[in-house]
């Protein structure tokens, strides 16, 4: 029959696929956040390998503490550079391709760094191992605030520092017990394959982008002029802060605690030492914890939160017990990850654009905190002990303390 009306209206066009967020609750979100998950384990489990092996790298290749710490600080340098040149390139080229690419190269570097027969080549092996691993955490953060509706963004930043989390407690406690059983080596191996399978999984996982469009290439002063306008930004400027004074205490607490465990009273041995960092855990509970606080009651309350408990974590294990020891660690571990997960959420919504930029800031602060910071802090371990890796540490706290508090004063005037 013909419409008495007149002609039917034409049907709206479909909305286009790549203006679909991923909603909470979804397949597609169940995959990008186990895809992630294993990004984040993937890169942190690598990086922070060699951590619970400093005293043993420092005893084979006849090297001191402070530069026994360049296995690791050599590592989180060249990440940063390489995290804030590819930030920049993800604009331009695939999110998908750029990060298995890095996972699958970092994991190659790491098997190699098992075999390295002297003290120099394995730190240039880690270095370049550093500067694989930056196109995977330059794009994750960025990838996620895109394809994710604002709604359950936080809960998957807050997965994926999970991921990041339980990345960094792996390559501390396998390597520790891998060590404890065979050697060193050993341990890198396994570290790599293992980072081997998490980038297979990762490929098979990851949905297609949705909201990604590649642009041309810019030039340099493009470049430039972009992180010069997030950097403009007080409200970003305070957040990269925060990534780089947070990470910088927590790492160097990470760093010291196994010498001094290794010491008297405690004299505990390579798997003992790694074990401590079973405490990890509390990462990986308080970053999703915190990202649903984040969504629900500000990022900022969270960040303070996060770091006043990190803060007391830190005093807590200045008493020679072995339980205050670990209780402490535990206490700055959940405080740290919660903070960080709510710091990442804030970058996506702060910059509004050219969120890979803004995300290689941050993680530039983030991973330079972690080298400059971890090599510093030798020099209080060396000189003072630890009550004086402490008193470095929390000043490092209070500063980002007072940071978070001036962060949340502006976006509440804003």
């Amino acid at each position: 029959m013909s419409n008495p009306v007149g002609p039917a209206e034409p049907a709206p066009p479909p909305p286009r696929p790549e203006s679909i967020r991923i909603r909470r609750g979804t397949p597609a979100y169940a995959r990008i956040n186990w895809a992630l998950f294993l990004s984040g384990y993937a890169v942190f489990s690598q990086i922070y390998c060699t951590q619970p092996l400093l005293p043993l790298l420092a005893e084979h290749f006849g090297v001191g503490a402070a530069e026994s710490s360049l296995a690791l600080s050599l590592t989180t340098a060249f990440l940063a550079i390489s995290i804030f040149v590819t930030g920049a390139l993800s604009e331009s080229i695939g999110r998908k391709k750029l990060m298995f690419a890095s996972l699958v190269a970092a994991a190659v570097l790491e098997l190699a760094a098992a075999f390295a027969p002297t003290w120099h080549l394995l730190l240039v092996v880690r270095a370049l191992e550093g500067v694989a691993l930056g196109g995977a955490p330059a794009v994750a953060m960025a990838h996620l605030a895109e394809e994710i509706e604002p709604a359950g963004l936080g809960t998957a930043m807050g997965l994926y520092i999970g991921g990041n989390a339980l990345g960094g407690m792996a390559g501390r406690v396998f390597t520790g017990l891998v060590a404890e059983v065979a050697d060193w080596r050993m341990a890198l191996a396994v570290i790599g394959g293992l980072g081997l399978a998490s980038a297979i999984g990762f490929l098979v996982l990851l949905p297609p982008s949705r909201n990604f469009t590649p642009r041309p290439a810019r030039p340099l002063s493009a470049h430039l002029a972009t992180w010069g306008r997030h950097l403009a930004n007080p409200a970003l400027a305070l957040t990269f802060t925060i990534g780089f004074l947070a990470m910088g205490g927590f790492v160097t607490t990470y760093n010291y605690v196994g010498f001094r465990l290794a010491e008297p009273p405690f004299e505990l041995g390579q798997a003992a030492v790694g074990s401590i960092f079973v405490v990890y855990l509390f990462g990986i509970l308080a970053s999703p914890i915190a990202g649903r606080a984040a969504d629900r009651f500000g990022r900022a309350p969270v960040i303070v939160g996060g770091t006043a408990l990190s803060v007391l974590g830190l005093l807590v294990t200045l008493p020679a017990s072995l339980v205050a020891v670990v209780a402490g660690i535990a206490l700055l571990t959940a405080g740290f990850f919660a903070a960080h997960a709510a710091a990442s959420g804030w970058i996506g919504l702060l910059a509004r654009t050219d969120l890979g930029h803004a995300s290689s800031l941050y993680l530039l602060a983030y991973y330079l905190g972690s080298s400059v910071a971890g090599s510093l802090g030798g020099l209080p371990w060396t000189h003072g002990g630890w009550g004086a890796v402490v008193g470095f540490v929390a000043a490092l706290h209070a500063a980002a303390l007072v940071a978070a508090l001036l962060l949340g004063r502006i976006t509440r005037k804003s």
